[in-house]
């Protein structure tokens, strides 16, 4: 027997994570914190992963097909269905008033769901592949579509987990979750302190076995279809915020700089255009 609450209005302070909390406030509402999944597709991705829905809100005249695929992804995944989860339903005309918020309302359905404890690096390096693990780093990336574009393609070409700076955009932001199209919620990644990183995490890496990869322009460059980089047992693949790029730093320590090659007078690409051509070479993808 599902919990289903028919409104009137978006008054209730039940319905604050839709309405009137912001994602940063989501992200410290509680221990863990919650986020927002946004669309069927995304959402069912999400409870495939293990995430738990502390609510949903869904439109009338599509919520009875939505709740039905919801059920069956909660129960192919050996749980008892969405049981007593608050499913708010609101009428169409209602639902556009959040529009101010960025949702997307063609798709009908939206739920706040808990975040997971995310393991520190060390940790989550050991749950990486024993053979030949590639992993991507991203540094300082900041625009949440080029987080969940990249996501997307870490999920499609071979990367086995991607590490993320917490001074880069949280892949869990509804743009970011929804760019990936519910793949953020399908390639193993965590968190890494920016502090942390700065100081001590080329060198960490470089501990734990892995050869490190530096997307840059430099002089000392090389292809991305170095057949060093392929020799290399592990290998993490670094990329760099869309503008500045990666710090002096991390490019002086890693193993290697390399670039794309591409036609005169263009120098670069976007960072998530980028990854999804150094995944598809560099990733696991063609071995599989």
């Amino acid at each position: 027997m599902h919990n289903i609450i028919f409104l009137k209005d978006l008054d209730g302070k039940a319905l604050d994570p839709y309405v009137r909390l912001n994602e940063a406030q989501l992200f410290h509402v509680m221990k863990p914190g919650m986020f927002i999944a946004e669309s069927p597709k995304v959402i069912e991705r999400a409870l495939r992963a293990g995430y738990h829905p502390a609510s949903l809100l869904m439109e009338e005249k599509t919520f009875e097909r939505d709740l039905a695929d919801l059920d069956h992804e909660m129960a192919a995944n050996q749980t008892t269905g969405l049981g007593q989860t608050p499913i708010y339903v609101v009428k169409s005309e209602m639902l556009r008033q959040l529009a101010g918020a960025g949702y997307n309302l063609l798709r009908g359905a939206l739920s706040a769901m808990y975040r997971v404890q995310r393991p520190d690096l060390t940790s989550f390096l050991a749950t990486m592949p024993t053979n030949h693990p590639r992993i991507a780093v991203l540094e300082s990336v900041v625009n949440p579509a080029n987080v969940g574009a990249i996501m997307r393609s870490a999920a499609a070409l071979g990367i086995d987990g991607v590490v993320i700076t917490s001074d880069s955009a949280d892949p869990l932001y509804r743009r970011a979750s929804r760019v990936s199209m519910g793949t953020v919620f399908q390639v193993p990644w965590t968190y890494v302190d920016a502090k942390i990183w700065r100081t001590e995490g080329i060198n960490l890496l470089h501990h734990l076995g892995y050869k490190t990869a530096a997307m840059a322009l430099r002089h000392n460059t090389i292809s991305i279809d170095d057949p060093e980089l392929d020799r290399a047992d592990k290998l993490a693949i670094i990329l760099g915020s869309e503008g500045p790029g990666l710090n002096e730093q991390t490019i002086s320590q890693s193993d290697f700089t390399i670039k794309i090659p591409m036609a005169p007078e263009v120098d670069s690409l976007n960072v998530a255009a980028a990854s999804a051509l150094a995944f598809w070479e560099l990733g696991n993808q063609k071995t599989k």
